[in-house]
């Protein structure tokens, strides 16, 4: 088979070819790429990118090998509507401060890696917060001041800036919020194309200032707008993703971002690193962690972000934004959740519960096994596949603590378990545990709270009676 050779004249470090190698046998050695024949299978895969042909093909078939992959190069070039074919040197080394290589093709497309440059390990520093913005109420996400507050944390480990990037139109004050909420510098990429969301612009404009500014790390909310870019900003970029993170933190000895979720159906918390790529990026739902304060005295840097688009190059155009209708369950709002599990044996207990829920002024919220069974709608589930909740406080009935459903509530002010078994896990996160059978406990809380002038404070001694 043929093997694969640098013609190091013609190399200009850009690196695309190491991470369009799909087994590993290019490497960057003092800044030229280098083969490593033994890993080579001369599949030709690395000519395609190569913006200055610096590599070439020896041995047996090389001729036939190339040949094909120049025709695969020329279809390539021809999608993304490539001037004569071929792309220049410069527009591989000049296009960004720095040479390094712009993003090119589609994000959210097929978003191949070798269409970038592997990112090193050297020269990445701070962190970097998405702050998503609703492209019709114009308001950023609440899921972005609180990875503010997580980032100001890390950033201080660190002892690098906390950067914040903001993209939309007529974005207003939320520049300066985001510096009230922690951020140092705040990029602001404010351009018509952006105003509500679409994964090829912004993944274009949101790579391009990674590979400009090179934060270590980057944290985006795990919302709907947050996952589907994420993915793409991830894969262009090379790097690697934790999503749906529950926990972060630094790892001093190494620098390296600790992230840790969930793993195996919730049986297990898996801390995940990201050793050889940067930035090491990491998606956390809404109520996981909590925004600092505002402080509107911060002082802080805004700073505009070009942006070089056009409507009529836009593959999706919006027309409309609908919203959905029918469920008038806030989970993620609500001061007071009363949640069931599987301790209730069936649907009908989910009405006691609501009894309680309502004279709380709450709502009732389940763990997965009952939204599998059917005893209740998706919308009430609480867990790492349903709602991530912060509540004031979160009565527990007849819910076990399975890691998937803790991390979805473990936050809450006050936790209430309520249990026969004084060993479940729920007890050992709960901040009163009440051993009893739940059909005795709840419609004893009922009679204490119908009480006439019953309040809170009643609640709070009920439970402390009853409390282990």
């Amino acid at each position: 088979m043929p093997k694969i050779h640098v013609l190091k004249a013609k190399c200009i470090g850009c690196q695309i070819c190491v991470s369009t190698c799909p087994f590993g046998a290019l490497e960057m050695v003092d800044g030229l790429a280098s083969s490593i024949e033994d890993k080579c299978t001369g599949c030709g895969l690395c000519l395609v990118p190569c913006p200055t042909d610096a590599l070439e093909l020896v041995g047996p078939r090389a001729e036939e090998v190339t040949a094909r992959m120049m025709k695969k190069r020329e279809l390539e070039r021809a999608k993304s509507g490539g001037a004569g074919g071929k792309a220049t040197a410069a527009a591989a080394a000049g296009s960004t401060p720095g040479g390094k290589t712009p993003a090119t093709g589609e994000p959210g497309g097929t978003g191949r890696a070798g269409e970038m440059p592997v990112p090193a390990a050297g020269g990445y520093e701070g962190v970097l917060v998405f702050v998503e913005v609703d492209g019709v109420t114009r308001q950023a996400a609440s899921v972005s001041w609180e990875l503010l507050g997580k980032g100001r944390e890390l950033a201080d480990v660190l002892g690098v800036p906390l950067c914040a990037v903001v993209l939309g139109s007529e974005l207003g004050e939320i520049p300066q919020q985001a510096i009230g909420y922690g951020a140092d510098k705040v990029f602001v990429a404010d351009h018509p194309v952006l105003a509500r969301y679409r994964n090829s612009p912004y993944a274009q404009v949101l790579v391009r200032l990674v590979q400009e500014e090179k934060p270590e790390i980057m944290l985006m909310g795990a919302t709907t707008l947050g996952r589907d870019l994420a993915g793409s900003v991830a894969t262009l970029l090379a790097t690697g993703l934790t999503a749906d993170c529950t926990e972060l933190a630094i790892n001093k000895a190494e620098r390296l971002l600790e992230a840790s979720r969930p793993a195996y159906g919730g049986s297990i918390m898996a801390t995940i690193l990201c050793r050889d790529r940067r930035p090491q990026m990491a998606t956390v739902r809404p109520r996981v962690f909590r925004a600092l304060p505002f402080d509107g005295s911060r002082a802080g840097e805004i700073i505009p972000v070009p942006v070089n688009l056009n409507e009529e190059d836009m593959p999706t155009e919006v027309l409309e934004f609908v919203h959905e209708g029918g469920s008038t369950i806030h989970l993620q709002d609500a001061q007071v959740i009363v949640a069931g599990g599987r301790g209730l044996g069936g649907p009908e207990g989910f009405k006691l519960l609501q009894q309680l829920a309502d004279l709380l002024g709450g709502v009732v919220g389940a763990s997965r096994p009952c939204v599998d069974a059917g005893w209740i709608t998706a919308d009430h589930q609480v867990g790492q596949t349903g709602k991530t909740v912060r509540p004031r406080l979160y009565i527990a009935a007849g819910i076990s603590g399975a890691v998937q459903h803790l991390v979805g509530m473990q936050t809450s002010d006050v936790i209430v378990a309520i249990n026969k078994d004084p060993e479940a896990p729920i007890m050992k996160v709960a901040d009163y545990g009440i051993v009893g059978d739940l059909y005795e406990v709840v419609p004893a809380l009922i009679a204490e709270l119908g009480k006439p002038g019953a309040s809170g404070a009643d609640l709070v001694a009920a439970v402390k009676k009853q409390a282990v």
